[in-house]
């Protein structure tokens, strides 16, 4: 990570902000609706390598993880969790999910119903807010949390850090517990920036249509002009712990819909393209809810 990482946002907290603050994992603020509250983590601008070295274990060949610098100009704002049942409720008054929880993540959702249905209301019920998806670079950015090993917790995982099928293990790891559905988006450790699950449980949705990776350093990627599939990151809990690398890529159409399949809110998403500017050239406390972000849910230790 470079100096963009001293980068603070331009305005904290923001006017749709209902609770803010600054603990040990970085700067947060969150919204309400109906009651329902999400967390929003600030993620700074950043200098890292995305995608995965040649020699990772079980790198895939079907979905391009080939290494490369990527600047990211812009800081912006993600959810500590996955979008929970209840907020989906809360906005659109309805749930499909086939694991029902209300803090469980909602699940069986496409692509195209997020961006143009659950979006949008939400937009109108938290005026200022323009949630978005997170783009591909964005959210592997965040995943990472400054490392660069096949996952935020390091060379390997288990099923008491991420929720996967533990009959099949990454690495050196052991096997472990195959939970055969969604846990809730707070029932398992945060990584060191504070997001839950970026590993497992459910895939993200992210704004990007699925392409190759370019070779070259880029700034502020978008992802291709068009495409059939869009992008889904993390893994799930019906997949092994290889596919909840950090550096994996897996792609569905749009309208995809799978008990296996969630999303992780931005803000902050909407970034102008590059316009061909290479790296160089861009390198030359409030209202708060009743439990702060870091802290542990009832009944379980605190994370170090």
């Amino acid at each position: 990570m470079n100096a963009y990482v001293r980068q603070l946002p331009p305005c904290f907290p923001e006017p749709w902000a209902s609770g803010w603050g600054q603990d040990r994992r970085g700067l947060w603020q969150s919204f309400s609706v109906k009651g329902v509250v999400q967390v929003l983590r600030w993620i700074p601008p950043g200098d890292f390598m995305m995608g995965s070295p040649a020699d990772e274990p079980e790198r895939l060949t079907y979905g391009d993880e080939t290494r490369h610098r990527v600047v990211l100009t812009q800081g912006y704002w993600l959810a500590d969790t996955a979008c929970t049942q209840a907020l989906w409720q809360a906005v659109l008054g309805e749930d499909p999910s086939r694991f029902k929880g209300a803090e469980r993540p909602v699940e069986r959702v496409s692509w195209t119903d997020v961006v143009e249905r659950f979006l949008p209301a939400l937009n109108a019920l938290v005026p200022g807010l323009e949630a978005s998806l997170p783009t591909e670079a964005q959210w592997e950015l965040a995943c990472r949390a400054g490392t660069d090993t096949p996952f935020s917790f390091g060379s390997t995982i288990t099923t008491d850090l991420v929720n996967y099928d533990g009959n099949y293990p990454y690495g050196d790891g052991a096997k472990g517990e195959y939970r055969a559905q969604t846990v809730e988006v707070k029932a398992l450790p945060a990584s060191a920036w504070g997001l839950y699950q970026m590993h497992g449980n459910v895939w993200d949705w992210c704004a990007d249509w699925l392409g190759d990776y370019p070779a070259d350093a880029v700034v502020d990627p978008l992802g291709p002009p068009e495409g059939r599939k869009r992008v889904l990151r993390g893994g799930s809990w019906l997949y092994h712990a290889g596919n909840c690398r950090s550096a994996l890529r897996l792609g569905r159409g749009p309208a995809s819909r799978h008990g296996s399949i969630g999303l992780r809110l931005s803000r902050g998403s909407s970034l102008r393209p590059a316009g061909g500017v290479g790296v160089a050239g861009v390198v030359a406390g409030g209202r708060a809810p009743a439990t702060a972000p870091d802290a542990p849910a009832p009944g379980r230790p605190a994370v170090a």
